[in-house]
C-alpha cells in the first residue's frame, strides 16, 4: 500500500441512502490505518443507531500520522484509528490526540489496553503467535517465546524483517518482562537460529512454514486464521494443513486502537464512535471478519476456537510504546536485519 490516502468514503451517505438529511446533520471524520473493508459494516451500524455520518479516509498508519502533523490545527480528522502499540503511542506523544473522559470507555476497555492519559483506547486484540511445521519441529518442544532462542532450532527459525512494527513490539514486550540484558540475549539467540533471509510479511512466512522451507515462524495469529478460512485462496488454505499454531504461555498481546484527534471539530461525535467500537458489539464487529480477538473473549470463528484460549502476559500497551526505540536498537545490534 502506498503512502498516499487511498480512499475517502462517506459511510453514512453510501450505506444508508434513505436516511433524511436531518438525521445526518452530524458527522465524524475517521483517519484509519486499518485496511479492512469489513470495518465499514461497523461504521454503518454506528450510523444506523445514532444518525451520525462517518466519513472515512484510509492510508498506512505512518502516512496518516505524518498527514496529521502537516495539517496541524487545520486537520479535518476527528478520530484516529491505528494498529500496533508503537503507532498509537507515537501519535499520542506527538501531541496529535486529545485526552477523553468517558466512563463507558473506562468500563469497556481493560486498563492495560488503554492509555494512562486517556488519549487512546484499544478496540481489538492480536496475538504474536508461534507456528511450526510438525514434520520439522515438534509442537510440544516450544511453549514460550524464550524457546525460540534454543540452539537446537538452529537453521529452522524464520523471522520477519526488523522494520516490522509487530516484531518491534514483541521485543519491547520482552524488555518489559525480562529487562534489557536478557531481552538482548534472547534476540541474539533467535538471530543465530535464522539462516534464511528475513521475510517481508507474515503471509509469506506462513507459506514458507507450510512448504517446509522453515520449521518455525512468528506471526500475528489472524494471518493464519484467514488462510485457514480460505480468504487468500484454496492453495494457501491447503498449505495451512501443514501448520500448527502455538499460543505462547504467556502470550504477547497487541491491539488496534483509536483516539480523538486534538484538532477534532466533532469531538462529541468522535467519542460516541469510539465508545461504540469499544463496546462488546462494536469490538466484535471489527474483530470478527478479520479474525482478530475482541477486547474480551476469544471470538466465534472456528479457526480461533481451534487455536484455544491464551493467557496474556498483561504488559500494558503504553509500556510497549515506551520501549519501542530500545527494542529497535537491540534488534539492530544483534543482527536482526
Amino acid at each position: 500500500m502506498n503512502k498516499a490516502i487511498i480512499s475517502t468514503v462517506a459511510i453514512g451517505a453510501l450505506c444508508i441512502p434513505f436516511a433524511s438529511a436531518q438525521a445526518f446533520a452530524k458527522e465524524v471524520r475517521v483517519y484509519s490505518g486499518r485496511h479492512y473493508n469489513t470495518d465499514r459494516e461497523a461504521f454503518k451500524a454506528f450510523s444506523q443507531s445514532t444518525g451520525i455520518k462517518v466519513r472515512l479516509i484510509e492510508a498506512t498508519g505512518i502516512s496518516l500520522v505524518e498527514r496529521l502533523k502537516r495539517e496541524g490545527a487545520n486537520s479535518q480528522a476527528d478520530v484516529i484509528l491505528l494498529v500496533d502499540a508503537a503507532r498509537i503511542n507515537n501519535a499520542a506523544n506527538a501531541g496529535l490526540l486529545a485526552p477523553v473522559q468517558s466512563s463507558l470507555l473506562n468500563k469497556e476497555v481493560p486498563k492495560q489496553y488503554r492509555d494512562p492519559g486517556n488519549r487512546w483506547f484499544g478496540l481489538t486484540r492480536r496475538v504474536r503467535a508461534i507456528i511450526v511445521n510438525p514434520k520439522i519441529v515438534s509442537p510440544g518442544s516450544i511453549k514460550t517465546y524464550a524457546d525460540l532462542a534454543n540452539p537446537k532450532f538452529k537453521g529452522k527459525l524464520c523471522l520477519r524483517k526488523r522494520k516490522n512494527v509487530y516484531n518491534q513490539s514483541l521485543v519491547a514486550d520482552q524488555i518489559v518482562l525480562k529487562g534489557r540484558n536478557k531481552a538482548s540475549q534472547w534476540v541474539k539467540g533467535m538471530v543465530e537460529n535464522v539462516e534464511q533471509p528475513f521475510f517481508g510479511g507474515d503471509s509469506s512466512l506462513i507459506r514458507a512454514v507450510g512448504q517446509g522451507k522453515c520449521g518455525i515462524g512468528v506471526v500475528n495469529h489472524y494471518y493464519l486464521a484467514r488462510m485457514q478460512a480460505g480468504k487468500s485462496g484454496s492453495k494457501d488454505q491447503t498449505l495451512t494443513k501443514n501448520i500448527k499454531l502455538i499460543m505462547p504461555n504467556p502470550a504477547h498481546v497487541n491491539i488496534s486502537a483509536a483516539g480523538v484527534a486534538k484538532s477534532a471539530k466533532n469531538k462529541k461525535e468522535a467519542i460516541r464512535l469510539i465508545e461504540f467500537l469499544a463496546s462488546p458489539k462494536g469490538s466484535a464487529q471489527l474483530a470478527g471478519p478479520t479474525f482478530e480477538y475482541p477486547l474480551r473473549g476469544y471470538g466465534s470463528a472456528s479457526q480461533l476456537k481451534a487455536f484455544g484460549t491464551f493467557k496474556p502476559d498483561n504488559v500494558s500497551i503504553s509500556a510497549l510504546g515506551v520501549n519501542q526505540k530500545l527494542a529497535i536498537q537491540i534488534m539492530a545490534a544483534n543482527g536482526w536485519k
